[in-house]
């Protein structure tokens, strides 16, 4: 089974990324889960309709059993929200934590092929890092061009690091629809990680109608070009090879490469 963990700053489209991912896995066959490690439990719209199951956190708290949280989504794709705590109260991190040990006593995710996490990035917290903790995960770092994006990636890259993780590559998301200017900044960037860019999503337009009606490319427009990125995304990840190390980049290195193109 292969744990690939979906990071990113807040925004910067993992959940898209994560869904697709998830989708394109199930389609050929696979047998995927995707759990939405985020405390918003919107990582899951897309396959289920916009209509997201019901966050593992809550049935735990209202002391309820965790299996009505665990639905069928498109393509067969299981589909989890871990959900989080009452805002302003507990920890989001030891929620994640906690959801986890349950679903492992469940043994609902060991006859799985492929389980993609959808984790906050900009989050400094221990909790947060436990997808890139689980056995053999490779971790995906969704980023841009624009600095904050990279400023992001870089800390996410430094978990990494310290937790003896494994890092996929880079999933450039372009913000700005300028993909080849975006494209240079991040080849910098992945080359002073000692790591790679994976995949290069362009602005497709068609996504803003996906997330409307709560359904993936591949059901609104299965032939189109940007079907066909994230389908090759998605192969392109099935036979990667993640780095055992990176290397670490201090705030003023990263402001340098940025600056510099």
């Amino acid at each position: 089974m292969r744990n690939i963990a979906i990071y990113g700053k807040g925004g910067i489209g993992k959940s898209t990324v994560a869904c697709h991912l998830a989708a394109s896995w199930g389609l050929k066959g696979l047998k995927v889960a995707l759990i939405g490690c985020d405390p918003k439990k919107d990582t899951c719209m897309l396959l289920t309709g916009n209509n997201p199951p019901k966050p593992i956190l809550e049935a735990l708290r209202n002391g309820e059993s965790i299996e009505q949280c665990i639905v069928k989504g498109y393509a067969d794709v299981l589909c989890i929200e871990v959900g989080g705590p009452e805002p302003g109260v507990g920890c989001a991190g030891r929620g994640l934590l906690l959801a986890f040990e349950h679903l492992d006593k469940l043994g609902v995710l060991s006859d799985l092929d492929i389980i993609v996490y959808d984790v906050p990035g900009d989050i400094v917290c221990g909790g947060f890092a436990i997808p890139m903790k689980r056995a053999n995960s490779e971790v995906y770092i969704v980023t841009s061009g624009e600095y904050l994006s990279l400023y992001a990636a870089n800390g996410i890259s430094k978990a990494v690091k310290r937790m003896k993780s494994r890092l996929g590559g880079l999933i450039l998301n372009s913000s700005r629809g300028n993909l080849s200017e975006e494209l240079k900044i991040v080849e910098a960037f992945a080359k002073a990680l000692n790591s790679k860019i994976i995949g290069a999503i362009p602005k497709i337009p068609m996504l803003k109608r996906c997330s409307l009606e709560g359904k993936t490319i591949f059901q609104v427009s299965p032939r189109s070009k940007g079907s066909m990125v994230f389908r090759n995304l998605a192969e392109t990840i099935i036979v990667n090879e993640p780095k055992e190390e990176v290397n670490e980049i201090s705030d003023k290195e990263l402001l340098s490469i940025v600056s510099s193109i």
